[in-house]
């Protein structure tokens, strides 16, 4: 199945689970029951169905750009000595060969093998804030697609993958293992989060100290959300500081640009708050340059953690915004440079 044939609804869980082909965002129908924990179980055949789906199309496309030793997101740190070549800027200084340096008068670099148990970490937001869509897809889902390319690329390294997951104040550990059956479990879990709307934003700093707490070696983080608020910051830099850094952001396009239709009520769905406001065009462009700064300072926020950064729309294609910075990690990695610290 190719991209342009794998429409929301065919991977929308939710959707499918109420029988609607209105794909992930607001029109699906919500559940009758409000869930208070995260599921258990084998996922249901139409969860699994759909999650095979998505494995498929996200495999189909790799597998056309991806060949050699680095098929993953990242070619992991290294602790076997490989090669030398010639030294470029940006180096780290502690892998100078110096026995050749001295032979040819000409400072080179020993590269080093990429490690195959490197541990991967998904921290992703499921939060009710997540659950917002005027297009095809919601965040939620553009998310747990974003998650199953990580997911799938790091398995395909034979490496671990671990995962915190956070819906609210509510966050939910799945232990590292390696396999795709790993992927699929984090994902089955990710398609019925716990319900938390009213309940607060999400705690994504503690989620993210929750992966520093645990991993105690160096490895690679991706975390996946709309990164609303500040209290995110430090943690994240935190965490950079030991980790490679992956923050992938998930926006919709309404959160940047609001039409001038008149009278609407607003909601805040991480705290239940409600307020009516009349959009007219002056607004418009105020909430468009309010939204701007706002974009703006939380890039300059996850540059400064150190984070690689991918930016994901619910109206884009997001297999081939993970697949475009995929294939800058292997360029990085042949050169030399895929490893910043």
């Amino acid at each position: 199945m190719s991209m342009a044939t794998l429409g929301p609804a065919s991977v929308s869980p939710k959707a499918a689970a109420a029988g609607t082909a209105a794909g992930f965002g607001a029109a699906a129908t919500a559940p009758l029951g409000r869930s208070t924990g995260w599921a258990s179980g084998p996922p249901t055949e139409t969860v699994a169905e759909l999650l095979r789906t998505l494995e498929l199309t996200i495999n189909g496309r790799l597998d056309g750009v991806l060949h050699g030793n680095h098929q993953g997101l990242t070619p992991g740190h290294g602790s076997e000595p490989g090669e030398s070549r010639l030294y470029q800027p940006g180096d780290d200084v502690r892998r100078i060969d110096w026995n050749i340096t001295a032979r040819t008068r000409e400072t080179h670099v020993r590269e080093q093998i990429a490690d195959r148990d490197l541990t991967a970490w998904l921290v992703v937001d499921a939060s009710a804030t997540m659950q917002f869509g005027t297009v095809a897809n919601d965040k939620a889902h553009t998310a747990m697609a974003a998650a199953a390319c990580v997911g799938f690329l790091t398995a395909r390294n034979q490496n671990r993958l671990g995962a915190v997951l956070v819906a609210g104040p509510t966050i939910h550990v799945v232990p590292p293992r390696s396999g795709a059956n790993q992927v699929r479990a984090v994902l089955s879990l990710l398609s019925s989060p716990p319900d938390s709307e009213g309940l607060g934003h999400a705690d994504l700093a503690g989620a993210i100290d929750r992966v520093g707490a645990i991993a105690n070696r160096r490895g690679f983080v991706a975390v996946i959300s709309d990164f609303h608020g500040e209290l995110w910051q430090p943690p994240l830099a935190r965490l950079s500081m030991r980790h490679d850094l992956l923050a992938v952001t998930v926006h919709d396009p309404r959160e940047y640009d609001v039409p001038p239709i008149g009278l609407v009520a607003i909601a805040d769905p991480a705290t239940g708050a409600t307020r009516e406001v009349r959009v007219t065009a002056n607004v418009q462009r105020k909430y468009a340059a309010a939204a701007a700064e706002e974009r703006q300072r939380r890039t300059d926020a996850l540059g400064r953690s150190g984070a690689d950064l991918i930016e994901l729309a619910t109206d884009g294609d997001w297999l081939r915004e993970i697949v475009q910075h995929t294939q800058r990690k292997r360029v990085q990695a042949v050169r030399g440079d895929g490893i910043k610290r």
